[in-house]
């Protein structure tokens, strides 16, 4: 089994509050840390941390290895001497409770360049063989995704395949040209993965040693803009003549969408994968398990069988299911990188097969609670239908709050929750629906932070299928008050969920 009887907080760092209008990876997402452990949480459960593209959104980076430059703390760089205390005066005035990305990258970008160049003007030599030795260490996705980045901002918002024909298709002679000619770009690319890195380790470490593991998200497919299909599209299904996927990724209509979700992603070609021993998602898989303890793989059921849509579709609902690389994949990764701490993100239209992969495997599955309680008593996310090697959470990002939940779903639904709690608690139905999850006989519950703050549906992380408004939310300093650590770690004792119980 991959968790002891144990619960998490699901929160990802952007989150976190900060005077820099987006959270990151200082004082306050140590103090969060501080919170678990003093919560006796064991788990901390984040999305995927790569640089954002299209919509803000974690599931649609320019990279697969890259972490989101925005993460960086101007804190921990003014700590090293790379920006002053003037450099983080007069900044703007961001709004508390949520993030706005177009006024956070402007402000963020030149504070990062200006700690850049005092690294290139000023670091010790210790410092420089540092960043050197990383530069090395992660050459095999480095180079590309920094000379992308770089071009990327070049040729403007335009997706790689309407670059200049030679260096939109990677043409060796091309790339070393616009390496010479972006050089100092290239630099700051660089630079920004280690700070990224070297900031991040810490944050690991220190909640390592609070005793608290980090769960960290694998989307199964990247986007087609990004370094890795630009770099590699001989691993995709993409339109050798315009560059465009020749097959996009999606899922058929459900509980989400009636229309399915079209999320316009190449799809792999599995059959060239394969020849290669499945080497690309190999680095992948180390390159990710390197920065976290456990890895969630967003749509698993893919890996069984994917909905794959012709390019000019605009919506999901012509695709066709088709057989994925199933156990050999999965086989593979394991004779390459030993015990897989993986959790399968297994919802949606789910079939005996997939179920067989994750089992076959042992990797635990995911319930959700808002959806135990539209049938009758075979409804396979009720509490006592689960089973021990499960991660129980009332809702997930991809869900309202249990708040907005609860004052939306039909009447019927409703009754059916008050049946099965036999009451409703005076502390609110969020905190229902944790113990719910915390008296569960799945092994790891895991809550968002939106639920524990009581908090209704504009504090949703995300809408499925919708493009604009995501991602946004965050908490307020002071939100997290001993009174709720205290709540939460009698829950644990009185659930047998604490480090030990």
């Amino acid at each position: 089994m991959l968790f002891p009887r144990s619960s998490g907080i699901l929160l990802h760092p952007t989150s976190l509050p900060s005077r820099y209008g987006i959270g990151d990876l200082g004082t306050e997402a140590y103090q969060f840390i501080d919170f678990l452990a003093e919560s006796a949480q064991q788990f901390w459960q984040v999305l995927p941390l790569g640089p954002t593209g299209y919509g803000n959104s974690p599931y649609m980076c320019y990279s697969a290895m890259a972490g989101n430059p925005l993460l960086i703390s101007p804190e921990q760089l003014q700590k090293k001497g790379l920006l002053t205390d003037q450099d983080l005066a007069n900044l703007p005035a961001f709004p508390l409770d949520s993030i706005d990305f177009e006024q956070v990258v402007a402000s963020k970008k030149a504070l990062l360049l200006k700690a850049c160049d005092n690294f290139k003007a000023h670091a010790l030599a210790e410092q420089q063989a540092e960043f050197a030795t990383f530069c090395e260490h992660h050459t095999s996705w480095l180079e590309d995704y920094a000379l992308f980045m770089a071009l990327h901002n070049t040729f403007g918002d335009a997706s790689w395949n309407k670059w200049e024909p030679e260096i939109a298709k990677a043409e060796p002679k091309a790339k070393q040209e616009w390496r010479e000619r972006l050089s100092d770009k290239i630099y700051f690319q660089k630079y920004l993965q280690f700070e990224f890195f070297r900031q991040w380790s810490w944050l690991k470490q220190y909640a390592n040693q609070r005793n608290i593991r980090i769960i960290g998200d694998i989307p199964i497919y990247v986007a087609h803009n990004s370094a890795d299909v630009w770099a590699h599209r001989e691993n995709f299904a993409i339109d050798q003549e315009t560059g465009e996927p020749a097959l996009m990724a999606g899922v058929p209509p459900d509980y989400f969408s009636e229309t399915g979700q079209l999320w316009g992603n190449p799809v792999y070609d599995w059959e060239r994968l394969e020849k290669d021993d499945f080497h690309w998602w190999v680095q992948r898989f180390q390159a990710m398990l390197e920065y976290v303890d456990v890895v969630r793989i967003d749509h698993f059921r893919g890996f069984e069988a994917y909905w794959e849509v012709e390019q000019g579709e605009t919506t999901a609902m012509n695709g066709r299911w088709v057989e994925g690389p199933g156990e050999v994949f999965f086989k593979v990764l394991k004779e390459k990188l030993g015990y897989l701490p993986i959790i399968a993100e297994d919802l949606g239209v789910i079939t005996p097969e997939v179920e067989a992969l994750r089992d076959c495997f042992d990797f635990p599955g995911m319930k959700i609670l808002h959806f135990a309680f539209g049938g009758g008593p075979d409804n396979p996310y009720l509490p006592f239908n689960l089973d021990r090697n499960f991660v129980v959470y009332p809702g997930t990002h991809d869900n309202n709050t249990t708040v907005g939940w609860f004052k939306q779903i039909p009447e019927y639904e409703r009754e059916n929750v008050i049946r099965y709690l036999g009451h409703l608690s005076p502390e609110g139905i969020n905190w229902d629906l944790i113990r719910l999850a915390f008296s569960s006989v799945a092994n790891l519950a895991v809550v968002t932070v939106q639920d524990l703050l009581d908090l209704d549906s504009d504090a949703q992380m995300n809408m499925p299928s919708t493009t604009e408004g995501n991602w946004k939310w965050r908490y307020r300093p002071n939100a997290l008050t001993q009174e709720l650590s205290d709540r939460l770690k009698t829950m644990v004792y009185t659930y047998g969920r604490g480090p030990n119980h």
